[in-house]
């Protein structure tokens, strides 16, 4: 590969990380091209133990971990953090996500590493920053779909929901990665590294803006809706006779389209309680039941055919297995101690080729290198 396919190419990262948001931050890293030195214990990173069903291995831990080295380190023994000083001492991003507190405890507060190696970009990664009265609690990502008012809003008007991936995990990796270019970026030009601080809750906080301003502004949050939207109609889930169709409708233009070609109603915007956006969210289960009817006459394939021929959004609600068969997914094989899997190819696509995935490593692979390349 050229250096435009690895342009993180010779950039060494040094990651105290374990579950989700850190290994996401470091793997978007090492599929750049950055050598990431992953450390675990002797039992390996937990997520490692999160399910058995990709080959017998976690499913999270080889969507997280390709392109890695794996080094198991003991940093509470003074070879261990020596070890790691050492590495560090040659690094160009410290990535960790600990319990809170415990980098510094064990010398590796990033504000010291920073003093020590100016040339350092470090990544403070936790659940809800490092001050004020949550900072020292633990967090995972659904206690911090609850906390933030994202599950408030999620799922259907009899209670509150998950988002079924791990969003404000995800969330927060994303962030430090973009956080992490910017860095490096501003390293080329300063020739200092930076400190960032990343945490579950602000990643999420920052989605969660327009629900919050709508609260501000209105004194209500925006509904539980499930398959609906609480301030557009048509925009929700209709039942053909072979599974769902969700469509959405955003402008009086392509209501009168969907009137006209989809339910062969041309006059039916002129009637008041269909005549705008406002009309049809206040009379909602009027149309919504009116609308419903149609659809239930008609195949899958049927209600594809009349929506494409109205210009109407429209998307199946898929299961997983339908997903899986999506022509539109892509996939991409990585190797692991298991053999290969094919994972979801990057969401980036690189019109010049596409990058190929580093391996999952086994639980302390390659310590031996490590220690001998980093020896005193």
């Amino acid at each position: 590969m050229s250096a435009m396919d690895r342009p993180l190419e010779g950039l060494l990262v040094l990651s105290l990380e374990q579950a989700v948001a850190a290994p996401y931050c470091s793997s978007r890293l090492a599929d750049a091209g950055a050598r990431v030195i992953k450390i675990e214990r002797a039992e390996g990173d937990f997520a490692r133990g999160y399910d058995r069903a990709a080959n017998g291995l976690a499913t999270y831990f080889v969507w997280l971990n390709r392109g890695k080295q794996s080094l198991v380190c003991d940093l509470k023994q003074p070879d261990g953090a020596a070890l790691l000083h050492r590495i560090l001492a040659r690094a160009d991003v410290f990535i960790q996500n600990l319990a809170p507190g415990a980098a510094e405890r064990a010398g590796f507060g990033s504000a010291m590493l920073r003093e020590r190696h100016e040339k350092l970009i470090t990544v403070d990664i936790s659940g809800y920053g490092d001050s004020g009265d949550y900072a020292g609690m633990k967090a995972y990502d659904l206690l911090v779909q609850a906390e933030s008012g994202l599950a408030s809003i999620t799922g259907h008007p009899a209670g509150p929901g998950r988002v079924g991936v791990s969003a404000c995990d995800i969330a927060c990796g994303m962030t430090a990665h973009a956080g992490v270019l910017e860095a490096l970026i501003a390293r080329g030009r300063t020739g200092k590294g930076r400190g960032l601080a990343v945490s579950l809750f602000d990643g999420m906080a920052d989605w969660m803006t327009v629900p919050l301003l709508y609260w501000e502004g209105t004194g209500k949050a925006p509904p539980r809706m499930g398959l609906a939207h609480p301030s557009v109609c048509p925009y929700g889930a209709f039942a053909t006779r072979e599974g769902l169709v969700l469509i959405s409708i955003q402008n009086e233009r392509e209501w009168v389209d969907f009137c006209a070609k989809f339910l062969d109603e041309p006059d039916l915007p002129k009637q008041p309680a269909y005549a705008s956006n406002v009309a049809r969210v206040a009379n909602r289960a009027a149309v919504d039941a009116h609308i419903a009817t149609a659809f239930a006459r008609l195949t899958r394939a049927e209600a594809a055919a009349k929506l494409r021929a109205a210009n109407t959004a429209y998307g199946f609600v898929n299961e997983v297995a339908d997903f899986a068969r999506h022509p539109a997914l892509r996939r991409q094989p990585v190797a692991t101690e298991a053999g290969t899997i094919e994972l979801v190819a990057p969401p980036v696509v690189w019109r010049d080729g596409e990058r190929a995935f580093g391996a999952v490593p086994a639980i302390g692979e390659h310590s031996a290198a490590i220690r001998a390349e980093f020896a005193a």
